[in-house]
């Protein structure tokens, strides 16, 4: 059972830094690397706010695994 939990958190950690990794690369690279944008806030739209809610549910649901696997360990 020790070995189920960590390939799911190991599958579950790759996904949540590509998606980390996405959400990075659609900033804009003048306020990436410091430079100051137009607009100080901005609302998430169209698939920036799909891949926000994905990376909350994927880092949600690897804390549950790491949980459930130091529970059944």
């Amino acid at each position: 059972m020790g070995s189920g939990f960590q390939a799911a958190q190991v599958v579950l950690a790759v996904i949540l830094i590509g998606v980390v990794l996405l959400q990075v690369r659609n900033a804009g690279v003048g306020s990436a690397l410091g430079g100051s944008d137009s607009s100080f806030f901005a609302s998430r739209r169209g698939i920036d706010r799909v891949l926000f809610n994905f990376t909350i549910g994927i880092s949600a649901l690897f804390f549950l695994v790491s949980v459930l696997a130091v529970r059944f360990q």
